[in-house]
């Protein structure tokens, strides 16, 4: 029986057809899928701490609306995710569990600071241009609850990213003091942003199983190539320099060439020492505890309504 269904996942995984939860799938999958999973809504609900730091602080209402809303779009990327996650038999409630505990990541570049509004922007074109990246070819993974999320998730992301580009495009064509805000914060997300992809692809542990699976169609290392090509002239045509001597365009490759990311920058951040590590878990967990009550509640509601259907069976 195990043969039979090892057989039926592998030729599913090799005709590129979608897993499902009623699916048999390897232990290994089902892990790898969890903890995927389980760290992009992660990244989507701690996400919201910088943007959110804003909302009350946008120069008009009409940047408060857009942040507002954009805000509203990450926690219900978390909701679609974990939900997906709930499909391959985990627990919301433990997943969040391990989240501030520290016992499972999220992504490195939200914990760096937003400094100004312009980094709101910056956000929005570099930060979601890079998951955007990195997320649609997800939208052809081989586990179907997770691909037809991404498909969601994308699309709004996409709108995110013309958001951001829109807002730097308006400043940029303001005061001297705009233009150099929207400057420097392209310098302090640059770096940070190519990071996103992940470690090179010699020391991803899990890439090559990934890919084997369907759950990944490109590396780390493939992905962030991608990644540059596309902000390059995009940070031309809005008229700032992106922070990195060696950026040049190869002829011969068809890329362009970049710098060394420092990795060990990397390392340190995702281990929990960078700039507001402590900070966006306190505050994930200060919400957790503060929203008890209000599960209490639900679960109560729900164990009450379900009284009377029980008595009339």
């Amino acid at each position: 029986m195990t043969e039979t269904l090892e057989h039926h996942f592998d030729e599913t995984i090799a005709h590129e057809r979608r897993i499902e939860p009623r699916d048999w799938v390897p232990d290994g999958y089902r892990k790898t899928m969890i903890r995927q999973i389980a760290q992009h809504a992660h990244s989507e609900i701690i996400g919201m701490q910088p943007e959110g730091n804003w909302i009350t602080r946008a120069p008009s209402l009409r940047r408060k609306a857009i942040l507002l809303a954009k805000v509203q779009d990450e926690a219900g990327h978390g909701m679609y995710l974990y939900s997906a996650a709930e499909t391959l038999g985990a627990d919301r409630a433990e997943l969040t569990e391990m989240l501030i505990s520290g016992r499972q990541k999220y992504s490195s570049i939200f914990n760096y600071p937003t400094l100004t509004f312009a980094d709101v922007g910056v956000i929005g074109w570099l930060v979601d241009g890079a998951a955007i990246c990195n997320q649609v070819p997800l939208c052809r993974s081989s586990y179907g609850p997770y691909a037809r999320a991404m498909v969601r998730i994308c699309k709004e992301e996409s709108f995110h990213q013309r958001q951001g580009y829109e807002l730097l495009m308006t400043m940029m064509r303001g005061t001297q003091a705009q233009r150099d805000m929207v400057q420097d914060a392209t310098n302090r997300f640059w770096w940070p942003s190519l990071m996103m992809f992940g470690p090179p692809d010699a020391s991803s542990p899990n890439t090559a199983q990934s890919m084997a699976w369907g759950i990944k169609r490109h590396t780390n290392d493939e992905l962030r190539q991608r990644f540059v090509d596309m902000s390059v002239p995009q940070a031309d045509k809005l008229g700032v320099s992106l922070p990195d001597p060696e950026l040049r365009w190869n002829a011969e490759r068809g890329h362009y060439d970049f710098g060394a990311v420092d990795w060990d920058e990397f390392t340190q951040v995702v281990k929990g020492n960078g700039p507001c590590n402590v900070q966006r878990v306190a505050h994930r967990r200060k919400a957790h505890e503060d929203g008890a009550w209000v599960r209490e509640a639900a679960m109560a509601h729900a164990t009450k309504a379900k009284q009377p259907a029980e008595l009339e069976r």
